[in-house]
């Protein structure tokens, strides 16, 4: 069976590539899209679901970004199973963080220049949240257009949706993106930074092995 595979915000897959899945399945990575002028959030996941066959049964798989994405995916086309690493399964388990980006629409109001590779306002950020100690941590950004980063974040702020409990949720301890605090995971990895796919790989292999037996 195929497992349909979205990674993080701006991330390509080498910061999930040392996890060991079923090797009786076929992942398949969708890649991010750069969203067009004007798309909706609607309209850009049923272009990133256009990846998806749904003629056969599929897993979904979604890390941070990637697991809010896969949860909307799967509203157009129902997997077998939905699992999420490093994300959340409602706007109620945002962070104050994000939801301070909510209510101020800070994110809206920030220049594309901010999001710019050139610069190092948004990457500083993103090295703060995600792992300060880890030097690997920037080499896992790959797509750095400042219209899709800005585009994301601001999708991640106004975020609204229901929990689905069917949904498995794995959340590392130490995240201070989402905080395990604001949800009942239905998995914790010990001593895991918002980067423990890469960082802690062993025992979410272990769950993804448990899960998708």
């Amino acid at each position: 069976m195929k497992i349909y595979v979205v990674s993080g915000l701006g991330a390509d897959f080498k910061v999930l590539e040392k996890l060991q899945f079923p090797k009786h399945h076929e992942i398949v990575f969708i890649d991010w899209l750069i969203p067009l002028q004007n798309e909706t959030f609607p309209q850009y996941i049923a272009r990133m679901a256009e990846k998806v066959d749904d003629s056969e049964p599929f897993y979904l798989l979604g890390y941070s970004f990637g697991g809010i994405m896969v949860q909307e995916i799967n509203k157009l086309k129902p997997a077998k199973k939905v699992v999420i690493m490093g994300s959340i399964k409602s706007d109620k388990e945002k962070s104050r963080l994000i939801k301070a980006g909510q209510i101020t629409r800070i994110p809206k109001m920030l220049p594309l220049r901010f999001f710019n590779d050139k610069t190092t306002n948004a990457y500083s950020v993103v090295r703060k949240l995600f792992d300060p100690k880890n030097p690997k941590l920037l080499q896992y950004f790959t797509v750095k257009d400042p219209y899709y980063l800005k585009w994301s974040i601001e999708r991640i702020s106004e975020w609204k949706f229901d929990e689905n409990p069917d949904v498995i949720q794995i959340l590392g301890d130490r995240d201070i993106v989402f905080p395990v605090k604001n949800s009942k995971p239905n998995y914790i990895i010990k001593g895991g930074t918002h980067l423990f796919p890469a960082t802690k790989f062993k025992e979410v292999s272990k769950i993804l092995e448990e899960v998708f037996e």
